[in-house]
């Protein structure tokens, strides 16, 4: 068990966001109207079929203590999962169910890194990655990534940054903030790299349904069937629209299962019963409803892209999965921080600095197109009145 565990707690913090969420909130209590781009939630509805089965199952009495791995039911539909998207299928052994994504990167963390030892992962980031690692007492090993290569971390990059130390490397593709997607031939030469290295590799997938342009999601557990360094991290809270329901899973190597499985049953001794019912529903009969969301977030893409790429100082390339574009706004001459502020202040669209996900964010805001193309066309109009004033 990772010696991480006695780390500081000073070294976690809250989500950046909160900041400029607390903001919009009292200046919409206040009266002012909001556009809301800061949080990456879907704003559709859970699909019916996945409530009506958790309501069933709490008819039926479905409301006691479940197996901490999982009930069995759920562990089958993500076994079927993996095979289906992965192309492999893992062991019962193999599966952890979990409160959330979240719980997956903690334990991930958890129960492979001691103090001191390397982490590779790519900035910008999703900030609790930076957070845990610093709290595990590990040496943060950063990639920058840049608008010139989609956002991809390269394997030239992490070849350049591997070390008798590197304990494990973090990949996050589809990517939060930038949306940027790893190609094949990047997650096999890595895969390779950590393998050689005896590295771990802690893979966030929670958005490998989300992808556009014909792009597919490639894991590196294509390598090891996660038996020996790799550890996939999913949930279900974007694609099936499951935010509030706290529902995710890992797969990982037995020992990883292990020793997540002792933190867990103490912490929090199972994932709620009929959370889990309604998770089977939507790994079995979920699908449609993807390709639903899929293709409303594929308008909208193309109209919060098309529409940035018309606000001055500001460009924006289209990602390739998740939904979040990074403009470019270095032309308006402000700091990320500072336009994120003009923008709530002077015209009432709430979004996020780059830097909240790192210090190559700078010059790039964080814009979730989680919204109603109404939303994002008036969000776009107030940004480009907004921006004719100082330009």
């Amino acid at each position: 068990m990772s010696k991480g565990l006695a780390g500081d707690i000073s070294m976690l913090r809250g989500e950046p966001p909160l900041e400029y969420l607390a903001k919009a909130n009292r200046l919409e209590a206040q009266g002012r109207d909001m556009v809301r781009f800061e949080i990456g939630q879907p704003d559709f509805d859970t699909p019916e079929n996945v409530k009506e089965a958790a309501k069933g199952s709490l008819d039926e009495g479905f409301t006691h203590y479940v197996p901490t791995l999982g009930i069995p039911d759920l562990i089958e539909a993500i076994q079927d999962d993996i095979e289906k998207s992965r192309g492999f299928r893992p062991d019962k052994e193999q599966i952890m169910v979990l409160p959330g994504a979240k719980p997956g990167i903690f334990f991930g963390l958890m129960t492979t890194v001691e103090m001191g030892e390397e982490v590779i992962y790519q900035n910008p980031f999703y900030f609790q990655y930076d957070s845990l690692i610093g709290y595990m007492g590990a040496k943060k090993v950063q990639i920058p990534l840049y608008e010139k290569d989609d956002f991809r971390m390269t394997p030239e990059q992490v070849q350049e940054k591997m070390s008798g130390d590197t304990r494990l490397i973090l990949l996050n593709s589809p990517q939060n903030p930038t949306g940027g997607v790893l190609k094949k031939k990047d997650i096999e030469a890595i895969a390779e790299m950590a393998e050689e290295n005896d590295a771990y590799i802690l893979s966030d997938e929670i958005y490998s349904k989300m992808l556009y342009d014909g792009e597919k999601h490639y894991s590196p557990s294509y390598l090891d069937e996660c038996k020996e360094r790799t550890i996939i991290v999913d949930g279900f809270s974007k694609a099936y629209s499951m935010t509030g329901w706290r529902l995710g899973y890992m797969v990982a190597p037995e020992e990883i299962i292990h020793k997540t499985h002792n933190l867990f049953a103490d912490v929090g001794s199972c994932t709620t019963s009929f959370v889990q019912k309604g998770g089977v529903e939507a790994l079995r009969n979920g699908q449609h409803f993807v390709d639903h969301i899929m293709e409303h977030f594929t308008k909208r893409r193309t109209a919060i892209v098309q529409g940035l790429n018309e606000v001055p100082g500001m460009s924006c390339i289209y990602p390739k999965g998740a939904f979040y574009v990074f403009p470019n706004i270095k032309e308006t001459g402000m700091k990320s921080e500072e336009l994120a502020n003009y923008m709530i202040d002077e015209a009432g669209v709430c979004l996020l600095p780059g830097t909240s996900f790192g210090s190559q964010g700078e010059g790039f805001l964080r814009i979730s197109y989680a919204s109603s193309l109404e939303d994002i066309e008036e969000g776009i109009r107030r940004m480009k009145t907004a921006m004719e004033k100082v330009l």
